[in-house]
């Protein structure tokens, strides 16, 4: 009797480590992937979903121009099986890391290389580089969509299949999010399209919108808009009568709230419209985590607040 249970005892032990190490294969076989911004990990998990394992480096609220990567960070892109990252100078502090990653055989991808550079916005005001703020176009983002799944099945093509039905379901989404935007933005007339924001983030979203944007600080927010540019724009908001500004929350909003005291020592009044998600996603687990709910709720925001301004000026009509 004793002989039996002993046998059972090491055929129960012998069945748990087998199931230990089945559990630590599968968990190793899946891609470990770290992601700098959580715009990017957002992109890259909605195409690698259950294969991979996601690391974004940067959460919500931080500013990825002058985000500097810390030394965990550096261990984690080193133990990483591929890395992704936005590119175009997006992560300017973070560039000679980039440059050394193919030298340490490192898989890594900016997401940029994605995208036909035709639809790169240039910038003199970006030290002659490209504006990196590519998200904001959709078009622009089901390209990097379509490169990711690419770089994935590279890395793994047992998994192809399913990266490429992962693709298709998301480029489906990004396509339905597309129209929705384009009819609620349609609500706006042409002459009431000016975004006034921190910093110049949004010329992608102006270019397949139809807005005129306008930025306080420049692409990055490295370079800190001056006294000078404070006034230049406040007299711009004071002659456009544009009615609302808005706060970014990657951006600490000082500047934003100067503009506003401009304007108002001029005898206007110009509202604050909203926080929006420029270089970073919300809080994970939010809908503006994604972003596909970022992009939804900086157009509510953006519709809303001068979508107000139409019904105030219809009301003193009437």
């Amino acid at each position: 009797m004793k002989l039996v249970l002993k046998i059972s005892l090491i055929g129960a032990l012998i069945f748990n480590l087998w199931s230990c190490s089945n559990e630590a294969k599968v968990e190793h076989e899946a891609l470990q992937i770290v992601c700098t911004t959580n715009i990017v990990a957002d992109l890259v998990q909605n195409i690698g979903k259950d294969s991979i394992d996601v690391i974004s480096l940067m959460g919500a609220g931080v500013d990825p121009h002058l985000y500097k990567a810390s030394e965990g960070d550096v261990n984690r892109i080193t133990n990483a099986d591929v890395v992704f990252f936005n590119g175009l100078h997006l992560e300017g502090k973070m560039a000679e890391i980039f440059e050394r990653l193919p030298s340490m055989g490192k898989a890594s991808y900016a997401v940029s290389d994605g995208i036909p550079e035709e639809n790169y916005i240039s910038s003199e005001n970006f030290s002659g580089n490209y504006d990196p703020h590519i998200w904001f176009s959709v078009d622009n983002w089901i390209y990097a969509a379509e490169y990711v799944s690419k770089k994935l099945i590279e890395n793994d093509p047992d998994s192809q299949a399913y990266y490429e039905e992962n693709l298709r379901s998301y480029k489906n989404k990004l396509e339905k999010t597309r129209k929705s935007i384009k009819d609620q933005i349609s609500l706006l007339p042409k002459d009431n399209r000016i975004l006034v924001t921190a910093h110049d983030a949004f010329s992608y979203f102006g270019k397949d919108f139809d807005f005129q944007v306008v930025g306080l600080q420049g692409i990055s927010t490295a370079s800190e808009a001056g006294t000078r540019d404070v006034l230049d724009m406040a007299n711009f908001i004071v002659e456009k009568k544009i009615p609302a500004i808005f706060v970014e929350s990657s951006v600490p909003k000082q500047t934003i709230l100067a503009l506003q005291s401009a304007v108002q020592s001029k005898g206007e009044d110009v509202k604050l419209g909203g926080t929006l998600y420029s270089d970073a996603l919300g809080n994970s687990g939010t809908p503006e985590g994604t972003y596909i709910g970022m992009f939804q709720a900086n157009v509510s925001t953006i519709v809303n607040a001068l979508k107000t301004n139409l019904e105030d000026e219809s009301s003193d009509t009437d």
